[in-house]
């Protein structure tokens, strides 16, 4: 087997030349008060009371047991950490406030003591806010953001309605009819906070409108509708009633604000329906976009479209980094966005004028019947993709001849090309899969040398697009769970877990009660079916618990523009018979881009698979989740890797290896690098619960052993 090696190493150090020189950066970045670390998301640390070396002398400092996962829980969040207190969530979305030098509790916040159905809980931090007075923890549970006091957890009375108000609210569309819930932090800028939320992925859905509120009240200061309402700019570009009922085209991975400048740079994702856009015909701006609003008014300043119509489900997953590059001598300020697709964007902060040359090519228009897609289509011509781009038949897995075998003959069945390839009934493959390339947990800049640093999942998956069941007057359970439940958790009721569970075996986990209220109302991508009947709704429960016809009930259903002929089979990932990814390796990979220069300086096999490196299969990369830390220290901490379950310390030059710890569960979620009391501590969550691995519920600090 290939293998790939630590390249260009050489090529690493930015090349200075005339003009102004990368320095340390003389003040900031010491701190960890924001997610992303110092408010432009560039995950950096000017800390290097651990360095290159000594390193290897790193021990764990202090674990917090969470005490609350449970099966397929996992815990993102990357914590936040002012005056020596350390704010974090946990499986169960509780806040907990935790002395940052001894992972001792101060307070904890639960903010639903009755709960029963946790589902997929998913949260990546919270929020710090003071004016010098008043300190309060912004954090999203479910729909709702609460206020709380940062020193006592308490709810903030002042703040909306008895400390917390509804994401739902003030959307134009009834929110019984929808689910929504803000899992990445709200962003900061003066004395408002502003966010977006997770939406479902088909419809109904809730539009994708970027809000600000008062951090006080929790009033509305303005709102940016991502599906534009007439008189509009972009209308132009949806159905002319499409604002009315269409959805998403919102931000749930997170934002970043140039305070300096005052703009808030706000990436979106895709439009609903994911995967066929008959009812959407056009280019859906501002779907896919990187979005560039003056922070005070909400004003578009700017914006870049990635994506022209989206069928791909390439939302851009991770909130941009205020970064520098150097161009003619000079040290310009910039803003990246990483791509699922495996690409990073380079754009002038205050014009959006792409810093690396961009070309719009002609592609493929030939989609399944009804759609219309759009062309030319953008990709970067530097720097190169950190992902291989398209799936051919000498990427195949030859891990054993009978792996080979089955990769050849799904491969010859399915529809494979570059970037934009139609989806088809066939099968079309998309490489990187539908979680990147590049992926929530973020990137990391390192101001000192201009090298970004990205982890990509290299995993294919398969788009199968298949007719929608026609409307009848009586459908049984079987029937009504295949229109609105398959495209999901697909018609055999395994799902694609994690992202969406497997129903069998439903019984042991939720009562009948439990499935119809949860059908009723939704919860995280899972849309709310409010408009079906409480005699549909009970018969498709009955279906995804039993997996067995039940008799017709009366279907209540009107014909409207959500509906459509096409959906899809399930998220359907590219594997073997034994589960592995059916390509080579790398499965998963670590990079570093000079972002002067446009070039990998180098690129590392991200993680392995245990039982496979027992075999002698070592390195193979795997997919991970999860994001890097760099540090003056010459370091660069990540854990994110699923299967080995291991958190990792590189000499941020070279990739070397230069310390590794096995976690009691997989990091998949981005450190935190902070100090307190003259010493400097990394800390990670360990949630497992991806892939099928183990789900737990542990903070573990590291630092290097007290003199």
């Amino acid at each position: 087997m290939r293998w790939l090696n630590v390249v260009g190493v050489a090529a690493m150090v930015a090349t200075m030349g005339s003009g102004q020189q990368r320095v340390k950066p003389a003040a900031g970045f010491r701190d960890w008060k924001m997610s992303g670390g110092d408010g432009q998301n560039i995950r950096y640390s000017a800390l290097d009371q651990i360095n290159r070396g000594n390193a290897r002398e790193l021990q764990v400092a202090w674990t917090y047991e969470t005490g609350d996962a449970f099966e397929g829980s996992e815990m993102q969040c990357n914590p936040v950490v002012v005056d020596g207190v350390l704010y974090a969530t946990t499986p169960k979305l509780r806040v907990v406030a935790l002395d940052a030098a001894t992972g001792a509790v101060k307070w904890s916040f639960n903010p639903d003591e009755n709960r029963k159905n946790y589902g997929k809980s998913r949260n990546r931090g919270v929020t710090y806010w003071s004016d010098g007075k008043a300190k309060r923890v912004f954090f999203g549970y479910g729909h709702w953001i609460y206020s709380l006091d940062a020193d006592t957890g308490r709810q903030d009375t002042s703040f909306g309605s008895e400390g917390r108000i509804d994401l739902r609210e003030g959307l134009g569309r009834d929110p019984s009819t929808f689910p929504m819930s803000a899992t990445s932090p709200v962003v900061i800028y003066k004395d408002t906070f502003i966010v977006g939320g997770l939406t479902g992925e088909s419809l109904p859905a809730a539009p994708g409108d970027i809000r600000a509120f008062d951090v006080r009240t929790g009033k509305v200061r303005w709102a940016f509708h991502t599906i534009p309402h007439p008189g509009e700019p972009g209308y132009e570009t949806w159905p002319k009633d499409g604002w009315k009922y269409l959805g998403a085209a919102n931000n749930w991975s997170g934002m970043t604000v140039d305070e300096a400048r005052g703009i808030v740079f706000v990436p979106t994702g895709s439009a609903a329906f994911d995967f066929y856009g008959a009812n959407r015909a056009g280019d859906n701006l501002y779907a896919n976009c990187l979005l560039a609003l003056d922070a005070k008014t909400g004003k578009r300043l700017w914006h870049f479209q990635f994506v022209k119509h989206d069928v791909w489900d390439r939302d851009l997953p991770t909130p941009p980094s205020l970064i520098t590059v150097k161009r003619n001598g000079k040290l310009v300020d910039a803003v990246s966005q990483a791509t699922k697709s495996g690409f990073v964007f380079v754009f002038d902060r205050k014009t959006g004028k792409p810093l690396f040359p961009v070309e719009w090519r002609k592609v493929d228009q030939h989609g399944v019947d009804g759609e219309v897609l759009s062309s030319p289509q953008v990709l970067p011509l530097k720097p190169p993709p950190f992902a291989r781009q398209q799936v051919t038949e000498d990427i195949l897995t030859d891990r054993t001849p009978e792996a080979h075998a089955a990769a050849l003959a799904q491969f010859r069945k399915s529809k494979t090309g570059p970037q934009f390839t139609p989806p088809s009934h066939e099968g079309t493959f998309v490489f990187p899969g539908f979680d990147g390339g590049a992926e929530w947990g973020g990137q990391a800049f390192d101001p000192e040398s201009g090298l970004y640093y990205v982890n990509a999942n290299e995993m294919a998956w398969i788009l199968r697009i298949v007719d929608q069941p026609k409307v009848v007057s009586k459908e049984n359970g079987h029937q009504l769970y295949q229109r609105h439940c398959a495209s999901c958790h697909r018609a055999d009721r395994k799902g694609t877990p994690p992202e969406f569970p497997s129903l069998v075996n439903l019984a042991k986990r939720y009562s009948d009660g439990d499935v119809v209220k949860l059908i009723r109302e939704g919860a995280g991508r899972m849309p709310a079916f409010s408009e079906l009947s409480g005699g549909e709704r009970k018969a498709i429960a009955r279906y995804a618990i039993s997996g067995e016809e039940d008799e017709a009930v009366d279907v209540a259903h009107v014909i409207s523009p959500m509906d459509l002929k096409f959906t899809m089979d399930g998220y359907n990932k590219f594997v073997d018979p034994d589960g592995y990814p059916a390509i080579k390796p790398p499965w998963g990979t670590l990079n570093a881009i000079n972002l002067d220069t446009g070039e990998i300086a180098w690129k590392i096999p991200f993680g392995e698979f245990p039982e496979l490196a027992a075999k002698g299969l070592k390195n193979t990369g795997t997919e991970n989740y999860g994001g890097p830390v760099v540090t003056a220290g010459g370091l660069l901490f990540i854990g994110a890797t699923n299967h080995d379950r291991k958190f990792h310390v590189y000499d941020k030059t070279t990739g070397e290896l230069l310390w590794e710890y096995t976690l009691p569960f997989a990091g998949n979620a981005t450190p935190a690098v902070y100090e307190t009391d003259g010493r400097q501590f990394v800390v990670i969550a360990a949630g497992g619960g991806k892939s099928g691995a183990p789900s737990g519920g542990t903070y573990v600090a590291f630092a290097l052993p007290k003199k």
